[in-house]
Order: structure tokens, then C-alpha cells, then sequence
């Protein structure tokens, strides 16, 4: 065998990452191993030799996948195999994708498939970050058409101080958590959260991450010349008619221009586009017709964007009349769904969404069950997007990889400013229900969950708000409007889509993707700039609608108590077989929780009201709590024996009352004085210090007789 080629990349602090080719999977058109630690992914490439018929559009396939033998687990199920790829590697897979597919030539239409997959995984090494260096190596040593090579990495703020790809325990003390996809010389990709951090501090983030990207591309580079692959296939992909484009572009051009000036709503405006290419498709034959009408498509489709981006670059007008930095008309509502625990709904232009708030128990949380990461997550946030949120007439299939990833977006926007420890009991699920699209339909998620988690009187820390930048520019970036609030037709037709969101004081997620060769820090800083303005323009209408979370959960969502215990009365609460617990609940009707966190017994009570709660935490509270020497209390007769009686003086407490301190008298029986239920006083008199059982007396509380004077003799008749 061949010795593979292989190229160590240093990071600088005595971590190395290896990537190494002609070793494993020699039969693609491209395969690497990437190393760092005990991780390493195995990336290939395959393209088809030709293209289909008709394709105009980059038909590229990025699939990550981890296997769970990577670091020697099963997975789960019946099965015990690895099944449909879970919600975190469909995020991979668009975080390379997104990356990858703006650098492949124009003209190339072959279908591309990337597969990543997770082959051996350290515990403190997270691999999504390495993911995109992987892949892009992999179209290095193959001989597929391709404008880069391209990285990503991770980028945190620890302690003030900007760290490269950090160990998963790093990560959890980092204010800025980034993944920054980039060329040598531009960026692509941005996508992560961060808690509040200004817009320079997230600049400075990207630029960081940057340099680092510049050494993994250079390898990238060595690595291509050291396996020969620098010359890439050729191909033809597309059929062109020079003369045809000419007169498409002659005969609608103006009338687009007039159409896209006209600040029509969307449908209308949309009607009026295809008016003017069925008027165009008119003048030919039914035989040009039927023989160009794919090029006539793809042309016309290519004016409409040049006028669109000429009317926005020369006049500074949009397609619904806005200027660049105007946000649309925003209209809010909160608490329309009468039985939801927290609803609203957020209007800006045409996008609306409808979203409720749901509070729940820990039993509700998401269990997670995955190579890296096994646990449970307490907030969720799910996006749908019917398709006629954008009036089209088809089925809904459910969630896909769109939906995932706007919904992991808005997740992200939110979860920072969530309260924490006991002030957040509940389990939280999110629903944002697209109702109307026409752009901003995440940010607009976003702006709705607000809403509604005030409204369902969960403390958030602060309100968060969201907005999407776009950008149209010339080649090279010689003259470029950034817009506010953009459109659909304008994020399609344009060279951007920056989702920026954050409260009053800061960035709290981001979400970048660029369609053109090159994005200046100048560009990016007046991007977001531009969008905190209209961040906290919109942010201004959610503090309108409400100001603060409601001082109480509506009445109807569920009471949920936290509180703790010592963790040696965490078995005095449960019981032998549950049977406490299970005792609590039946009696109370409310739900009991217990767990271990941090040596403390973490109690989580939930009810369907507060009596229920309170009954159930009295009883556990009772459970717990230390009797003191001396004490009254009040306690009820649980059953009566020869010499005493049981009786229960605090909630699962019982403890002896002899017969002898029931009463001052001699009683001949117990049931002279007392009966089983009967609720009597009683007073702790003494703990024994070796068995520590309770000593009791009743007797204690009742008046003594001031003496006992014997009985005189009976005389004899």
C-alpha cells in the first residue's frame, strides 16, 4: 500500500488537528481522516459525472453522521442501531452545507454527496466544529470543481480571552459560543449564541476565528498539491442562447423594473412578474416554446433579479417601497389562545407567527440520547411552516431541515435569558406556528416567544427581539446597500441573510450566510449596526404590548414548587417501594419529583391547583423536618396496641404515646381514653439517642390533680 499523505495543523497550544488521505475510502473521488485527540471524522466526496437535464441550481448533498461506537455505546432503541439522523447532525449538515455550496463554480450542476461521519470521539473534543475542515479536505484531494478550500471553526470567550475550538467543559463558562465558516480570505458563515456581548465583541470573535481558519487552509492548499489534484475535472454543464437572453432582457426589463417599483404586496406583485413572462412567452412559437422554455425561465429569472438589485442600488427603494434601514409594520397580541398557558402573536409586514407557550414537569422534559451527549433538555422550541403560510396548494409533511434549523435559531435566541435554578421549575415548550411568510419568519419566532413566555408569567430575564439583515451589491463590493427586515424576495435575490437577536444590551444569537466571493468587516460592521437599531426599534412594539412577565401564571397552567431537602430524608420521602411517595400523590392529587443534585434532594412538586400543592408540601415538608424536645403538636391516633398508641404528630412521623402518658389516671385500656383517628395534642418529650425513636405524652398537656387522696376502707356491714 501506498503511504497516505498526511498534514498537521498546529493550533498553538499543544493541540495538533491531522488530516490524512489515500488511507481509508481510496474509491471516492475524495476521502480524508481528520485527527485531534482521540476524535477523528472520515469525509468523502463523490460527484456525478454529468449533470441532469435541466438542473440550474447546485444539486449539492451534505450528510454528518455520528456513530455510537465512536465512543463504545449503544444506541438505544429496539433496534440498537443507528436510525434516522437525529436533530443535532441535521445542524452539522447545514453548518457545512451552508458553507461549501456558495464556492462551487456557477455553472456546475452535478450532484455533489459529502458524508461526514463521527468514527472515534473524545469525550472533552467536540467534533461539529471540525466537521467543515473535514469535508472541505476532502474536495481538496479530489478533482471536483470547487473555489476553495474553506474551514470552520469554533470560537468562545473564556474569562475575556478568545479560545479555538474549546473542550465541551470550557464551553460552559463561555459567554460567546460561535462557529465561523470562512475562505482564506472571506467570511461565510457565521451561526452560534452568546449572552449579551456588543457588536464589536462579536466582530472581534469572527476576526479571531478568522486567522485561525487562514492556517487551516493553507494545509488544505499543501495538502492538494502534495496528492496532485490541482487541476479539477472539466465539464458542461449549460446550453446557453446569447440571442434569446438578449431579448428576454430587451422586452422585460423595464416593465419588471416598473412592476418592482410599484410597492405591490407580494401576491399581487408576484402576479404581475409572471403576467409579464407569459406576455414575453406569447411572441414565440409553440416550438420555441417547447424547446427553450427552461432557458426562458432561468433568463427571465435573471433580469428580475437585475432589476430588482438596480432599483435598490440606484434609488434606495425595495420592492414594497421601504427605505434600506425601515422596518415593516409591526402589530403584536398576546393571550388570543384562551386555554394555552402563554400565547401570542407577532406581525411585522407580511410574516406572522402564531406562538404558544406550554409549562410542564420534569417528567415533560426532552430526553436526549445521542454519541456525545446524553441527558435531558427542559426548554424546547418547535417551528412549523405550513406551506400556506405562503398561500401554496400542496400537503404538509412535516418538519425538515428548514424547520430544525430556524427553530434551533430561535432556541438559541431565547435560552440565555431564561430565569435559572428555582426560579424556572417548569420544563418550557415553545410552538411558533408560521401563519403568513414573507421573510423574517425566524426572527419573527423569535419576537412571538417573547411575547408569549411573558404572557404565560415566566420571568424572563430580559426581552429578546430579532431582526434579518440582507445585502445587495455590485462585483467586488463597490457600492452595496445593507437592508433591514428583508423580504423573501429579497433574502432569494440577494447576496445575504444575517439574523441578528438580543435584548437592550446585547447580541444574543446569530445566524450569517453569504452568496457572494467576499464580505469586507466594514460591510459587517455596518450590518450590525443597522441591526441593532431595528433590533431595538422592534423591541420597543414587544415592550408595548407588555412591558414585563404577568406577576402569576395564568390560572389555569399548572403550580409547579421547588424546593430542598437534605439528602439522607430523600429515602423517608420515596419510602419503601415508593410507597410514601406514592401515598403523597394519591392523597394530594399532585405530581412528586425527587432527584440527587449536588448531594441535596431537589424536591419538584406539580399540581393542577395550589391546595393540591400545598398538601402535598405540607406532608413532605413534615417528612423532613427535625422535631424539637418540647414541642406541641398535633397529631392523629393511627392505631392502638396494649400498651400505647401510634400516633403520626408530623406528616410520615410516628412515634409511641404509652399508655402511661396518656393520662394522668391509671387507665386499665387504651381504648378507654382514645379511639383510632382521633386528633389529639401531644408533646415531644425526649428522642432515644441510641434508637432515635420519639417519646410522646399527652399527659403532659392536661392539668395535673392537685393530689391523690387514698380511698378510705370500705367498713364490713
Amino acid at each position: 500500500m501506498q503511504a497516505p499523505f498526511k498534514k498537521i495543523i498546529d493550533l498553538g497550544d499543544g493541540r495538533t488537528i491531522e488530516l490524512e488521505t489515500g488511507k481509508l475510502a481510496k474509491q471516492a473521488d475524495g476521502s480524508v481522516v481528520l485527527k485531534m485527540g482521540k476524535t477523528m471524522l472520515l469525509a468523502t466526496v463523490v460527484c456525478a459525472k454529468d449533470a441532469k437535464e435541466d438542473v440550474d441550481f447546485m444539486p449539492l448533498s451534505v450528510e454528518y453522521k455520528e456513530k455510537f461506537s465512536a465512543l463504545g455505546r449503544f444506541p438505544g432503541g429496539f433496534m440498537k442501531r443507528e436510525a434516522k439522523a437525529s436533530d443535532y447532525e441535521i445542524l452539522i449538515s447545514r453548518l457545512v452545507d451552508r458553507a461549501l455550496r456558495p464556492l462551487f463554480p456557477e455553472d456546475f450542476h452535478a450532484e455533489v454527496f459529502v458524508n461526514i461521519n463521527l468514527i472515534s470521539a473524545d469525550k472533552e473534543i467536540i467534533p461539529d466544529a471540525l466537521a467543515g475542515l473535514a469535508a472541505s479536505a476532502a474536495l481538496a484531494v479530489s478533482d471536483i470543481p470547487f473555489n476553495g478550500p474553506i474551514s470552520e471553526v469554533r470560537v468562545a470567550r473564556i474569562n475575556g480571552k478568545f479560545v479555538i475550538n474549546p473542550t465541551f467543559a470550557q464551553l460552559k463558562t463561555s459567554d460567546i459560543d460561535m462557529v465561523i465558516g470562512a475562505t482564506y480570505d472571506n467570511i461565510l458563515m457565521v451561526e452560534g449564541e452568546l449572552s449579551e456581548v456588543s457588536e464589536n465583541d462579536m466582530l472581534e470573535a469572527i476576526k479571531f476565528a478568522h486567522e485561525e481558519i487562514k492556517k487551516h487552509c493553507k494545509a488544505q492548499m499543501e495538502l492538494t498539491e502534495m496528492v496532485g489534484k490541482t487541476v479539477k475535472r472539466s465539464y458542461c454543464h449549460e446550453t446557453n442562447d446569447e440571442t434569446l437572453r438578449v431579448a428576454i432582457r430587451t422586452a422585460c426589463y423595464d416593465k419588471i423594473y416598473s412592476i418592482a417599483k410599484s410597492a405591490k404586496p407580494k401576491h399581487e406583485r408576484s402576479e404581475g412578474f409572471e403576467s409579464v413572462l407569459k406576455e414575453f412567452i406569447a411572441t414565440l412559437s409553440e416550438e420555441e416554446q417547447k424547446e427553450k422554455m427552461f432557458l426562458i425561465k432561468k433568463y427571465y429569472h435573471d433580469v428580475e433579479k437585475e432589476a430588482m438589485r438596480n432599483m435598490i442600488l440606484n434609488e434606495g427603494i425595495r420592492l414594497d417601497g421601504r427605505k434600506t434601514n425601515e422596518i415593516r409594520p409591526i402589530w403584536c397580541e398576546i393571550d388570543y389562545l384562551p386555554a394555552a398557558h402563554g400565547s401570542s402573536i407577532f406581525t411585522r409586514g407580511e410574516t406572522q407567527s402564531l406562538t404558544t407557550v406550554t409549562l410542564g414537569t420534569k417528567l415533560d422534559e426532552k430526553s436526549i440520547d445521542e454519541v456525545m451527549f446524553k441527558g435531558t433538555e427542559k426548554f424546547l422550541l418547535h417551528y412549523n411552516f405550513p406551506p400556506f403560510a405562503t398561500g401554496e396548494a400542496k400537503p404538509y409533511r412535516g418538519t425538515g431541515r428548514r424547520e430544525i434549523g430556524h427553530g434551533n435559531l430561535a432556541h438559541r435566541a431565547l435560552k440565555r435569558m431564561l430565569p435559572e435554578g428555582a426560579d424556572n421549575p417548569y420544563t418550557i415548550r415553545i410552538v411558533s406556528d408560521i401563519l403568513e411568510s414573507n421573510g423574517s419568519s425566524s426572527m419573527a419566532t423569535v419576537c412571538a416567544g417573547t411575547l408569549a413566555l411573558m404572557d404565560a408569567g415566566v420571568k424572563l430575564k430580559k426581552p429578546v427581539s430579532g431582526i434579518a439583515m440582507g445585502l445587495i451589491s455590485t462585483a467586488k463590493a463597490e457600492k452595496y446597500a445593507v437592508l433591514s427586515d428583508i423580504l423573501g424576495d429579497e433574502d432569494h435575490l440577494g447576496d445575504m441573510d444575517f439574523k441578528v437577536t438580543g435584548t437592550k444590551d446585547g447580541i444574543t444569537a446569530t445566524q450569517m450566510d453569504i452568496k457572494i466571493d467576499g464580505l469586507s468587516y466594514e460591510i459587517l460592521a455596518s450590518a450590525l449596526q443597522q441591526a441593532k437599531e431595528g433590533r431595538l426599534h422592534i423591541l420597543s412594539k414587544l415592550t408595548d404590548t407588555i412591558a414585563e412577565p404577568r406577576p402569576e401564571n395564568k390560572p389555569h397552567a399548572p403550580r409547579i414548587e421547588q424546593f430542598s431537602v437534605p439528602r439522607e430524608s430523600i429515602g423517608a420521602i420515596i419510602g419503601p417501594g415508593g410507597k410514601v411517595i406514592q401515598e403523597i400523590q394519591r392523597e394530594s392529587g399532585a405530581t412528586v419529583v425527587i432527584e440527587e443534585v449536588n448531594e441535596q434532594g431537589i424536591v419538584t412538586i406539580y399540581a393542577d391547583n395550589g391546595d393540591s400543592l400545598l398538601a402535598a408540601k405540607a406532608r413532605i415538608k413534615g417528612i423532613v423536618s427535625v422535631p424539637d424536645i418540647g414541642e406541641v403538636y398535633e397529631g392523629k391516633v393511627k392505631s392502638i396496641v396494649q400498651f400505647g398508641a401510634f400516633v403520626e404528630f408530623l406528616p410520615g412521623k410516628e412515634a409511641l404515646l404509652h399508655i402511661s402518658e396518656i393520662e394522668w389516671k391509671r387507665l386499665e385500656k387504651v381504648e378507654d381514653a382514645l379511639k383510632v383517628g382521633q386528633i389529639i395534642q401531644v408533646k415531644l418529650i425526649d428522642v432515644d439517642k441510641k434508637t432515635g425513636k420519639y417519646k410522646l405524652s399527652r399527659k403532659a398537656l392536661l392539668p395535673k390533680p392537685e393530689s391523690n387522696q387514698p380511698e378510705k376502707p370500705q367498713q364490713s356491714e
